[in-house]
């Protein structure tokens, strides 16, 4: 399994200052099925995976590879049928119901290709939802910074229905970062924009982790919006295939090119 190498494009080999990264999440022999006997389905097939600290990473794979289930077994909003998960040295599957509910509340942020505001709350209140119902109140530093960041300032006192669907993903995009989770997921949280709305959203993420040390995983289709990333992840049949780190939208096409003509790489 190979792609094109070049200067800025090192497929699998990580840059020498993000090797010792410290990781935000682990996944270990992960395996998730569906179904028993001749109706059993194989999602995901002992994948073993790293998302460090301070780094953006894409997942992408064909229709059907596991990237969203992947993503959502990680983040603790799905179970998995073996192998572990850990959120920095938390073991997910060691957690009862309630414990997990903290933990994706306290360490964890979600950011979904619905916005999922709620219309009755002004923008502002939606930033800060999850902390008022952890009962905490927000770092006032670490709030203006994620709000001038995404460029809310003068929209905070406005409702959903008053907001573009950009704005309303930039709102998305605050209530994740403003709890200064561990780690934030995004499932396909440009997939409802128009370009333009999508390239800012994707650069907010990109700042994020550039200026605030936050760390990104991502799930997406769109060859585009993996280039904002510091790495790629290829999923296809439930297992990893190969890895790309300094992406760009031509070299992610081409390797997705590869798996349309005969369905894996070679």
């Amino acid at each position: 399994m190979s792609t094109t190498p070049s200067p800025k494009l090192r497929p699998g080999v990580p840059p020498a200052d993000r090797r010792t990264t410290s990781v935000a999440a682990r996944a270990t022999d992960l395996s998730k099925i569906y179904g028993q006997g001749e109706t059993q389905v194989v999602a995901l097939d002992r994948v073993t995976v790293e998302f460090r600290q301070a780094e953006f990473t894409a997942i992408m794979g064909p229709s059907g590879s596991g990237k969203s289930t992947l993503m959502h077994c990680v983040a603790g909003l799905d179970t998995f049928s073996s192998g572990s998960v850990r959120i920095g040295d938390t073991e997910l599957g060691s957690l009862k119901d309630k414990q997990l509910t903290k933990l994706r509340r306290d360490k964890i942020g979600f950011i979904f290709q619905a916005f999922n505001l709620l219309p009755t709350l002004t923008a502002l209140e939606n930033i800060t939802l999850p902390m008022d119902i952890a009962g905490r109140k927000p770092d006032k530093q670490w709030l203006d910074n994620v709000i001038q960041m995404v460029g809310l300032r003068d929209r905070l006192g406005h409702r959903p229905s008053q907001l573009s669907g950009g704005q309303q993903q930039r709102v998305a995009v605050a209530r994740a970062l403003a709890s200064r989770p561990e780690i934030i997921f995004g499932d396909e949280p440009t997939g409802n924009l128009d370009s333009r709305s999508g390239a800012e959203v994707l650069g907010f993420l990109r700042n994020s982790v550039r200026e605030l040390g936050q760390t990104v995983v991502m799930v997406t289709h769109d060859p585009v919006a993996a280039s904002y990333a510091d790495r790629v992840v290829f999923l296809a049949d439930g297992r990893i295939v190969d890895e790309m780190y300094r992406p760009t939208a031509e070299g992610v096409l081409d390797f997705m090119k590869q798996f349309d003509a005969k369905g894996r790489t070679s």
